[in-house]
């Protein structure tokens, strides 16, 4: 599987530790998850309704050789603000070309599907195909 370095060594650390610290992990992201730059209002965002709690993307790739991405999660939310978290710190400042070469099923790899339901996984999934579908347009 070909991934960017940040995301590599992230789905390395989900592989590194056992099912019940997988979602400790994944609420450590969670809160990492960065707060939106004060020129960007989550009302310009697109929603990501595939995603069972609300979430918002925004792909700016104007420089295709470093695209920047933010996302917007309310904090009652923590899985879907760690899926967030994940592509964040895994594809903010990438090559668009890097991106779009991540494969659309790479969240496997993490090993969340034991204590994920799939609804939510497919939300990840949705998330990462939206920003692919920016990328591209």
């Amino acid at each position: 599987m070909t991934l960017p370095a940040p995301l590599a060594d992230i789905v390395d650390d989900f592989a590194s530790v056992s099912d019940q610290e997988k979602l400790q992990l994944l609420l450590e992201f969670s809160r990492e998850l960065p707060e939106l730059p004060d020129e960007l209002q989550e009302a310009a965002m697109e929603p990501v309704p595939e995603c069972q709690s609300p979430l918002f993307l925004s792909v700016d790739a104007a420089d295709r050789d470093h695209v920047r991405l933010h996302f917007s999660a309310p904090p009652e939310a923590p899985t879907t603000r760690g899926f967030a978290s994940i592509l964040h710190q895994g594809l903010d400042g990438q090559s668009a070309q890097a991106i779009l070469e991540v494969p659309g099923d790479f969240y496997s790899a993490l090993g969340l599907a034991d204590a994920v339901s799939p609804l939510r996984l497919r939300g990840m999934s949705a998330m990462l195909t939206r920003i692919k579908r920016h990328l591209r347009e």
